[in-house]
C-alpha cells in the first residue's frame, strides 16, 4: 500500500454498470500512470453506491504492486454497481462530499452511458472542484462514438459469444433442433448482430430493424417461423436464431406486464434479465409451428453473463491499457469533462456536451446503421423470408408446400413480415 500523505490530493477510480472484459486493465493502467507521477490513487468500491451512503467506506489506496498483474483478468477489482446519484440532488451532494473527504480532486469513471451521465453530473455539481474523465465500457457497443470505434469489452464478448453459438450450431445440426439465443444489448443490436454474423447464425433479429414502429411478439415469432419454414424447404431441420434482448424494450409495456412482473433498476430501466424473453418466444414459436404440423424441438438460451467477466482478448487488453493511461494523464495535466477515446491510434477527448441528447439530456446511444454495407451483408446471409420469395411463383409454391399451405394462404400469413424490407445492396 501507498504511504503517501493522506492529505495529499488523489486520483479516484470508479466502475459503474455491468461488468465488461478489460475493466481491470483500465484500473491498472490509470493507477500506474498516476503513481509514477507521484499522485495518490484511491480505488472506489462498488461504483457510486458507497459514495452515496452516509456511513459508507468507499475507498482504498492503490499502489503499483496492487494492480500490476490484474490487466489480463476479467471482472472488476473494485466491484461495480448500478447506483444512480443523479436521481436526487442529496445523493449528488453525498458523492461530492465523500470524494472531497478522501481528497479526490480527479476522478476516472469506467462505465456505459448511465455512468457517463452520472460522471457528467458529478463534475457539474462539484463546480470545477473535481475533474472527471470517463472511459466508455459496455459490451453493448452502443455509446455514441464514431462507427469504427468499439467500446471496450465488445470484441472479447463477441468472441466468447461466437464460440458458444458455433457449438450450438453443431448441436442443432446433430440433433435436428432450433436454438433461440438471446444476446445482451439493452438499446442496440451490435452484440447480437456481431455474434450472429461472425458465427453464421441462421437468423439474427435486432430492434433497429423495426425503426420507430412498435415491436410485436407476433412479428418476432412469424419472422422466426418463416425462417424455419424456409430452412425446411431447403432440406434442413435445424438452425440458430440470435435475438437482441433490447427487442423487449420495443414491445408494448402492457404486453410485458401480462407476461410477468416488470422490475426496474436505479436508472429506471426495465430489468430485462427478469423477463424470460427466450422462453416466451420459444413457447410462441412452438405454438405457431403446431399450426403446420411441425415436430421441431426449440430450445432457448440466454447469452450474456457468460460474456461480461471473461478474460479480455489481447485486443481489449491493449485497448484498455491505452484508455486507462490516457484518462489518468489527461486529468493529471488539468483536463476534465470528457469521454476518453482512441481513434486511429490517437487519443481523442470527446466533451460530455457533445454526447448529450438535447431533447432528453441523457447520453446519446449509437444504434446499428441499417444503411451500412456491414448490415446489408449480414442480412443477405440470413435465412429469412424476403420480398422476392413472394414475387417468384415457384419459390412461393415451394415455401407453401413446406408449410402445408396453399400459396395464397402462405402469402396471407407471412407476407407482412417483409413489408419494410430494405432495398438490396448495390455495389457500383
Amino acid at each position: 500500500m501507498s504511504n503517501e500523505d493522506p492529505g495529499k490530493p488523489a486520483l479516484g477510480i470508479l466502475v459503474g454498470g455491468g461488468p465488461a472484459p478489460g475493466i481491470n486493465a483500465v484500473i491498472a493502467a490509470a493507477t500506474i500512470r498516476a503513481r509514477l507521477s507521484g499522485s495518490r490513487v484511491i480505488g472506489i468500491r462498488n461504483g457510486f453506491q458507497e459514495l452515496m451512503a452516509p456511513d459508507g467506506d468507499p475507498g482504498r489506496e492503490l499502489d503499483i504492486h496492487d494492480v500490476s498483474r490484474i490487466h489480463f483478468r476479467g471482472g472488476s477489482a473494485l466491484g461495480t454497481s448500478r447506483a444512480n446519484p443523479t436521481r436526487d440532488p442529496r445523493a449528488l451532494d453525498a458523492v461530492v462530499e465523500s470524494l472531497r473527504r478522501m481528497g479526490v480532486d480527479r476522478l476516472v469513471t469506467i462505465g456505459g452511458d448511465d455512468t457517463a451521465f452520472s460522471a457528467c453530473r458529478v463534475a457539474e455539481h462539484a463546480d470545477g472542484g473535481i475533474r472527471v474523465a470517463h472511459v466508455p465500457k459496455t459490451i453493448d457497443n452502443d455509446l455514441d462514438l464514431p462507427p469504427s470505434i468499439d467500446t471496450f469489452g465488445y470484441q472479447t464478448a463477441r468472441s466468447v459469444g461466437v464460440d458458444i453459438v458455433q457449438n450450438l450450431m453443431v448441436d442443432a445440426k446433430t440433433t435436428s433442433r432450433w436454438y433461440l439465443v438471446v444476446a445482451m444489448g439493452r438499446k442496440a443490436g451490435h452484440l447480437a448482430l456481431g455474434i450472429g454474423k461472425a458465427a453464421g447464425a441462421t437468423l439474427t433479429i435486432i430492434p433497429e430493424e423495426f425503426g420507430d414502429r412498435p415491436i410485436t411478439l407476433e412479428m418476432i415469432v412469424d419472422t422466426i417461423v418463416g425462417s424455419i419454414i424456409k430452412r425446411r424447404a431447403e432440406g434442413r431441420r435445424d438452425g440458430v436464431v440470435v435475438l437482441a434482448e433490447g427487442l423487449v424494450l420495443g414491445i408494448d409495456p402492457a404486453t410485458l406486464e401480462e407476461l410477468g412482473t416488470v422490475e426496474r433498476d436505479a436508472h429506471g430501466h426495465i430489468r430485462i434479465a427478469e423477463i424470460d424473453f427466450g422462453e416466451i418466444v420459444k413457447n410462441r414459436v412452438r405454438a405457431a409451428l403446431s399450426e403446420f404440423d411441425f415436430e421441431t424441438t426449440v430450445v432457448s438460451k440466454d447469452l450474456g453473463y457468460e460474456l461480461r467477466c471473461a478474460d479480455p482478448s489481447p485486443y481489449d487488453m491493449e485497448y484498455c491499457r491505452d484508455l486507462g493511461y490516457c484518462a489518468a494523464k489527461y486529468l493529471l495535466e488539468g483536463g476534465s469533462g470528457v469521454l476518453v477515446s482512441m481513434q486511429g491510434g490517437r487519443f481523442v477527448p470527446v466533451p460530455f456536451g457533445d454526447l448529450l441528447d438535447e431533447a432528453t439530456g441523457r447520453m446519446q446511444v449509437r444504434l446499428v446503421d441499417l444503411a451500412s454495407t456491414r448490415y446489408a451483408i449480414a442480412r443477405r446471409y440470413m435465412i429469412r423470408l424476403r420480398r422476392d420469395d413472394f414475387e417468384d411463383a415457384h419459390r412461393l409454391q415451394t415455401l407453401a408446400n413446406a408449410a402445408n399451405l396453399d400459396p395464397a394462404d402462405f402469402r396471407k400469413r407471412f407476407e407482412y413480415v417483409v413489408d419494410d424490407e430494405l432495398p438490396p445492396l448495390v455495389l457500383r
